[in-house]
């Protein structure tokens, strides 16, 4: 059973209080690297606007990630760059086609819930098997992700560089994306989203320990879109709360 808390999706997580700080901004600004216009970060550079620079978490992730963005999707309208911008040393985003050819070499997972995806337990389980001792016990380095609606990522999936990637299914999560996607139940993240469930899962599967909130701050510039949102729109108006839960 899959349970939704809409009046209070983000209590109990550990975002830093700064995302309120955002509202600040009446105006775009400059970005301080490639001179565009731009209004909380520059989607193009992944860095924040200088304005708010001090105000944005860094987050050190414990993988590289690679984020496969779908050439239709929107820049600005893309949550993948809020991956980039709060991680910027591990993550890296590639408009398809244009990506990277992945090997077995790589030690990459694609987070994809294809025909043979497997629950991120059962994947590091089975790892933990087959290393030595002294070795990382989930036995890769990367994780790779697609941002695109669901129809798109079909094509993605079937590309053949990205054949040889196991693939990880998360657990039934319910979004608060506020972008409708026609047909596609609530349980469908965007990709931050899918990130953020993937590194606390990630967490849990290799620790007795409960999660500590240490990978929330990936939620930083989506907690405040959302509640930007929910300014303007009441919640239950917004079709995209109203597809099913299943």
């Amino acid at each position: 059973m899959v349970s939704v808390d809409d009046e209070n999706p983000f209590e109990g997580l550990a975002i830093s209080e700064a995302w309120a700080r955002l509202g600040s901004l009446s105006e775009r600004t400059t970005c301080s690297k490639c001179g565009k216009s731009r209004k909380y970060f520059c989607y193009t550079c992944y860095i924040p606007v200088a304005e708010i620079a001090d105000d944005v978490p860094k987050i050190e992730l414990p993988l590289s990630v690679d984020i496969i963005k779908h050439v239709k999707e929107i820049d600005g309208k893309s949550t993948a760059v809020h991956a980039a911008v709060l991680s910027p040393n591990q993550v890296n985003v590639y408009t398809y086609p244009l990506i990277p050819s992945y090997s077995k070499e790589d030690k990459a997972v694609l987070v994809f819930p294809g025909p043979r995806a497997r629950s991120l337990d059962e994947l590091i389980s089975e790892c933990s098997e087959n290393q030595e001792k002294t070795s990382p016990v989930h036995g890769f380095k990367k994780v790779v992700f697609i941002d695109s609606t669901w129809n798109q990522c079909k094509g993605i999936y079937k590309d053949p560089r990205l054949a040889e990637l196991p693939c990880v299914v998360l657990r039934k999560r319910i979004t608060q994306f506020w972008r409708h996607q026609k047909g596609s139940p609530r349980w469908y993240l965007s990709t931050i989203e899918a990130v953020h469930q993937f590194f606390v899962e990630f967490h849990m599967a290799q620790t007795s320990t409960d999660y500590d909130g240490r990978y929330d701050n990936l939620l930083f510039f989506f907690r405040y879109m959302y509640y930007k949102i929910h300014t303007l729109y009441d919640h239950d108006s917004l079709q995209s709360y109203k597809r099913p839960l299943i």
